[in-house]
């Protein structure tokens, strides 16, 4: 995998003037998906046990797949690029008005649905213009940023914009010959998981832990890029389940070793740091059981849980508080409170991919406590961080 590094500066100022919750992307974008990841849970247990009604465009599973992958997800997909790009390039990203007319361009996604009378294809407009969006926010910074490889960005989220519109034609019984559209979007998360904790995680722990030398392989590295993007492109076309059951099958222990040049016990000290490695652990679990899955030899929905909760769930969790204390100028450090919501999140992954396979006739409790664990996990974030988002940072610094 090719390494991303920081561009050298550009001489455009970056100062950010305004509203403090919108002096930058990740503070609307992490408070969204806080709530929303919240708000998507609450509703989902009543859903799935049939006493609410989804939106009338979706079925149950549709609904709740396409929000946590296209809703909650893109929502931390979008805070986290719209700051880091700032930084890489030196280039002011969207702030103000234009930040707040594509944070409520993603509010309408999901609001829509609930609106009885929308026709679909104004919900479907809306939704998928999202992205796009997106694109065009980060491509002049992403451009006029001396550092090339940063622009693989725009590539992996245009194409995130066609699975998206995908999506939407597979919901309304079009494009029937290719994978779930859903799969592959879960996919391409992973792959930018990928990418980008090959950049923060060796970073981070190594401005932690002193005289820490991370590891980083290059042969690893490659091959990790190549792997998933070979498993979203096989997902798309349909390859036979023991073809894709290899592919997770390799995969998965390259994750363990990647992982392990990036870790050093003083890691299980530091909460903000040890959340992060949980999260890529998973995708090594997830990746292993989701390959059995396609074997026949454990849960399909058990291992797909482990790569939904346990990878995209706890990863992004700890990437939002980490981004969040550290561009608020507060120190990197978390309080036990949020510790707590991190030791709740991989307990809820543990009970949704375990539970059913120890006691599987308790399967609907499982899924309960798992939910109920998700909405404390993210209730406690919202209400430690929701204060820091909104205000300006502590140091006096933009953003």
């Amino acid at each position: 995998m090719m390494e991303i590094r920081q561009s050298p500066r550009p001489t455009e100022p970056t100062k950010v003037t305004g509203w403090a919750p919108l002096a930058l992307g990740f503070r609307p974008f992490f408070l969204l998906a806080a709530v929303s990841a919240v708000l998507m849970m609450v509703l989902w247990v009543p859903v799935w046990r049939g006493k609410l009604a989804p939106p009338a465009y979706y079925d149950p599973v549709a609904w709740h797949s396409h929000e946590m992958l296209f809703g909650y997800t893109l929502a931390v997909v979008a805070g986290f690029l719209l700051t880091a790009v700032r930084n890489w390039t030196g280039v002011a990203t969207w702030t103000g008005p234009r930040l707040a007319a594509l944070g409520l361009l993603w509010l309408l996604g999901r609001l829509l649905p609930w609106i009885p009378g929308v026709p679909g294809w104004l919900l479907i407009c809306v939704d998928v213009a999202f992205l796009p969006a997106l694109v065009i926010s980060l491509s002049g910074p992403l451009w006029r940023g001396q550092n090339r490889v940063n622009r693989v960005f725009i590539l992996l989220l245009g194409v995130m914009g066609l699975v998206s519109v995908l999506s939407h034609l597979q919901l309304n019984g079009i494009a029937t010959g290719l994978g779930d559209a859903r799969r592959v979007m879960l996919e391409l998360i992973l792959l930018l998981i990928v990418l980008v904790a090959g950049r923060v995680l060796p970073f981070f722990t190594r401005n932690v832990l002193p005289g820490f030398q991370p590891l980083s392989r290059p042969w690893v590295e490659k091959a990790s890029f190549v792997l998933i993007g070979l498993i979203a492109t096989a997902e798309l076309v349909r390859l036979p389940a023991v073809g894709l059951a290899v592919l997770w099958l390799v995969f998965a222990p390259l994750q363990l070793f990647r992982l392990s040049g990036w870790f050093e016990r003083r890691v299980l000290g530091l909460p903000v740091l040890w959340v992060l490695h949980a999260g890529y652990a998973w995708l090594a679990l997830g990746s292993l059981l989701y390959g059995l899955s396609l074997l026949g030899l454990f849960n399909a929905s058990a291992a797909l849980h482990a790569l939904t909760l346990g990878v995209v769930g706890v990863f992004t969790l700890g990437m939002m508080a980490r981004v969040s204390r550290g561009h608020t100028g507060r120190p990197i450090n978390v309080s036990r409170l949020t510790a707590s919501s991190f030791v709740l999140i991989n307990l809820g992954a543990l009970i949704r991919v375990f539970g059913p396979a120890v006691l599987p006739a308790h399967y609907a409790l499982w899924v309960d406590l798992s939910a109920g664990l998700w909405i404390l996990a993210f209730g406690l974030f919202s209400y430690r961080y929701a204060p820091l988002l909104l205000r300006p940072r502590v140091d006096g610094k933009p953003g």
